[in-house]
């Protein structure tokens, strides 16, 4: 029997059939591009802001295009009060904020500033991530969280030594937010000032030192001052990453899902970069102007922890006609005891 011959059409409408199903199975990314814009407060240089371009970068390369991103660091677009409020209004798409900056609008996760005696950035974000998947809480449900994270723990940059509670006691020392009430606790006497102050008061010693993660070593050249860092592993400060609710519904199915991978990514890469961060300007401070890092006695640590509980009982009873507070706790130290394992 004789085979029939394919017209030319017959012929291309098959081969762009077999095409179109090819490029379909490899990428389905949507063909038209989206530009989403991704606001956030610290200058472009601190971590915040560098972890927010190399989300920016790794979007851009997974969607192969099909979404880009534009960045506006240093509160070019929203500032660091309303940041959450402009990105739930729409004027911005993306938005990162601290919710350390907001006492009392986030009882779930503020927990996670509590001084739980953080050992880096990197546990705190993860516990931190994994207190809000565990919880959903109702203060972000207007928006979609893209990531989480957590500057490294607090620890003391001083003029003077402080070797023990002793030594800290009426210290002035610059502090902020959840800093201010645990250096209270702990006996010294917190100064509250604007970063761009604090050099020129360590220069003057109208301040003695500051609680800070200690990143701000160099970055800010404070070793400059403060020859001595006592490691206390105090409060963190933590940030979550939101985007507007609707233009989030108006993302492709394929997009949504590699963002929802991304998340917990991106939370870990921040946590160890922010802690490498950290060792590099220790290293430097150390090389450049010879500092003393101190570590408490097991004694006087013990004491540090428990003249820090009421802080702890106080959240609980504040909370708890909302959220229950103990159980949050609880939570956070199991996470935080099963991380320090993980990410060593």
């Amino acid at each position: 029997m004789k085979k029939k011959k394919l017209s030319q059409t017959t012929v291309y409408v098959i081969l762009t059939a077999v095409m179109l199903t090819v490029l379909w199975a490899v990428e389905s990314f949507p063909v038209q591009a989206a530009t989403l814009s991704y606001a956030n407060f610290p200058p472009a240089s601190t971590f915040p802001c560098v972890q927010m371009e190399r989300w920016k970068k790794e979007v851009e390369q997974r969607t192969k295009g099909a979404l880009s991103i534009n960045t506006f660091p240093g509160g070019t677009l929203l500032g660091a009060k309303n940041m959450l409020d402009g990105v739930v209004a729409g004027q911005a798409d993306i938005g990162c904020f601290a919710m350390s900056y907001h006492p009392g609008r986030f009882p779930v996760l503020e927990a996670i500033d509590l001084p739980l005696e953080w050992p880096n950035a990197l546990v705190a974000s993860i516990s931190l991530l994994d207190l809000y998947e565990k919880y959903r809480p109702k203060s972000l449900e207007k928006v979609k969280v893209l990531t989480m994270f957590a500057c490294p723990p607090a620890n003391i940059m001083s003029i003077t030594p402080v070797r023990s509670l002793k030594d800290l006691k009426g210290m002035e020392i610059r502090a902020a937010g959840t800093g201010v009430k645990v250096l209270e606790l702990l006996g010294a006497s917190p100064i509250g000032m604007p970063q761009s102050d604090v050099p020129d008061a360590l220069h003057k010693k109208v301040i003695q030192g500051m609680a800070s993660s200690l990143e701000v070593m160099k970055d800010f050249n404070y070793a400059e001052y403060c020859h001595y860092v006592t490691m206390t592993n105090l409060q963190v400060v933590t940030f979550a990453v939101v985007m507007n609710r609707d233009r989030w519904d108006s993302l492709s199915a394929d997009v949504k899902n590699m963002l929802d991978k991304l998340c917990r990514e991106q939370t870990e890469w921040t946590g160890r970069y922010v802690d490498q961060h950290v060792r590099d300007a220790i290293a430097w401070s150390k090389s450049k102007y010879q500092i003393e890092v101190i570590e408490f006695s097991s004694k006087e640590k013990a004491e540090m922890k428990k003249r820090l509980v009421p802080m702890i009982e106080a959240y609980v009873g504040r909370v708890g006609s909302q959220v229950p507070g103990q159980a949050i706790i609880n939570d956070i130290q199991t996470f935080k005891k099963a991380n320090a394992v993980k990410y060593k």
